[in-house]
């Protein structure tokens, strides 16, 4: 849950403290500091803490934003002097946060930090929209109903990290992103990173929808990446064992991720008695579709086409499929989440281990690596190993620590100078989420050459592990 600063004082203060209250905002805690009884409302939520001390004090300030950490601020004070106090003191206490200020004195900011707000501009124009023949805002184009929406992608966000292409957008659109006051194409190779403000368009309802899907930190995956959870069965290349136990953990994972369906393509099968055994193992899954095939299409156009119509979010393989250099070029064309299923009982695991490499691909997966463990009820263990020393991770141990905050969630770290691969190996019943890289999958001759821990840990069969799709070059 995201924890927010406000910093209240004057009469504007009160009419926002007002609103905000009155707004759904359960999905927030909110900090509050003020400086006057007057400004406060009656009704006091239990997500709201209130503080009475004059901000522009640097050491009382200093005693709330070190207590906690937040994602957000806002200040809105009732006078030019208190107001550039106060921006001093928060940049003193924590230079890298993002803030609103409130400013009708056309104050001048060098910060990228800040949004400004300037209250005789928005006034100004909020007037100049009753005029005929001048441009209008957003809530007045079309049917006025809300088609056209802006988000803010905030820190700890699925959505971030992201390419704007690899994201799912049925029935809206992202068409326009602003980065640093700057305006960006958004081309489908853009990526998406904190604080960024995307203009997104569609019917009002789904937008309400993104709106909530990109503001929640957690509790949507597989969403950006697609809704629902794929099976691919394919009974001429896997055993009808096999075939089971993959239908095993795919259940499991659709009734702990519970807004996503359970969709089971089932190629070329065998026998009857094969066939209800299959249908038999999902049966207590409520909300699912088995499609049979019995034309023996080719794999990689079904793959493609099955994207689409199912809204593929994650495809689960076993090791036998993801053996098959056909289905797994395809499978990487996708360009989703894969479960890999292994040997080991998914039933009896309760911690997600995560082996730190490059460092910026797993700054990507961070937030989705959070997201899956809140859902899936896990612990997380960082294993911070690097033997060879040629990489300092200290900043990525760091955001790892401050993500674990924000979320609320427990996570070991552990920092040695051993083989990682040889620490994973002796951890049991551990879900390993890494990134896909393309040497994984492709078929390799000279392992004993490469110190790379994610291909190694990859070819762990014993290991279920959730590979995420990664942005390789920036």
């Amino acid at each position: 849950m995201k924890r927010v600063l406000i910093l209240l004082d004057g009469i504007v203060a009160k009419v926002m403290l007002k609103r905000l209250i009155q707004t759904d905002t359960s999905h927030s805690v909110y900090d509050v500091v003020y400086m006057n009884d007057n400004i406060l409302d009656l009704q006091k939520p239990q997500n709201f803490t209130f503080y009475k001390f004059d901000p522009t004090s640097f050491s009382k300030l200093k005693l709330v934003m070190s207590k906690v950490v937040h994602t957000d601020a806002l200040v809105v004070m009732s006078n030019r002097n208190d107001t550039k106090a106060v921006l001093d003191n928060i940049e003193l206490i924590n230079p890298n946060l993002f803030f609103s200020v409130y400013n009708e004195w056309n104050l001048k900011f060098d910060n990228i930090h800040i949004q400004d707000y300037n209250g005789l501009d928005v006034l100004a124009n909020g007037l100049i929209e009753k005029l005929p023949n001048v441009p209008v805002t957003a809530q007045n184009i079309g049917l006025k109903q809300g088609e056209i929406m802006e988000i803010k992608i905030p820190f700890g966000s699925s959505y971030a990290y992201r390419y704007i292409g690899s994201i799912s957008q049925k029935e809206w659109k992202i068409f326009a992103l602003y980065r640093n006051g700057i305006l960006v194409n958004a081309k489908p190779t853009v990526v998406l990173k904190p604080n960024d403000i995307v203009l997104i368009i569609g019917k009002p309802k789904v937008l309400l929808q993104v709106y909530n899907a990109v503001s929640k930190s957690y509790g949507h995956f597989p969403m950006p990446f697609g809704k629902n959870i794929y099976v691919y069965i394919n009974l001429y290349i896997q055993s009808e064992a096999e075939a089971v136990n993959t239908l095993k953990k795919a259940r499991l994972l659709t009734a702990k991720m519970k807004n996503s369906k359970l969709i089971v393509k089932i190629t070329k099968p065998t026998t009857m008695e094969c066939i209800y055994k299959l249908k038999e193992t999902i049966s207590a899954v409520k909300n699912k579709k088995i499609e049979f095939d019995y034309h023996f299409r080719d794999d990689a156009s079904m793959l493609k086409e099955d994207k689409k119509r199912f809204d593929m979010g994650i495809i689960v393989l076993s090791q036998s499929l993801l053996q098959n250099i056909k289905i797994v070029k395809q499978v990487l064309k996708l360009r989703i989440p894969i479960f890999k299923v292994g040997t080991e009982n998914i039933n009896k695991i309760n911690t997600a281990v995560v082996v730190l490499n490059n460092i910026t691909h797993y700054e990507q997966l961070s937030p989705i690596i959070f997201d899956i463990t809140s859902q899936l009820k896990y612990k997380i263990n960082v294993i911070d190993s690097d033997p060879i020393g040629d990489q300092d991770r200290s900043n990525l141990i760091e955001h790892f620590d401050n993500l674990s905050k924000i979320f609320n969630q427990s996570i070991k770290i552990e920092t040695n100078t051993k083989n990682p691969v040889k620490l994973l190996k002796r951890k049991k019943n551990v879900l390993q989420i890494l990134p896909i890289k393309n040497d994984m999958l492709e078929k390799r001759y000279f392992d004993f050459f490469t110190t790379n821990s994610d291909i190694l840990s990859y070819d762990l069969k014993y290991l279920n592990q959730i590979l995420i799709p990664i942005i390789e070059e920036e």
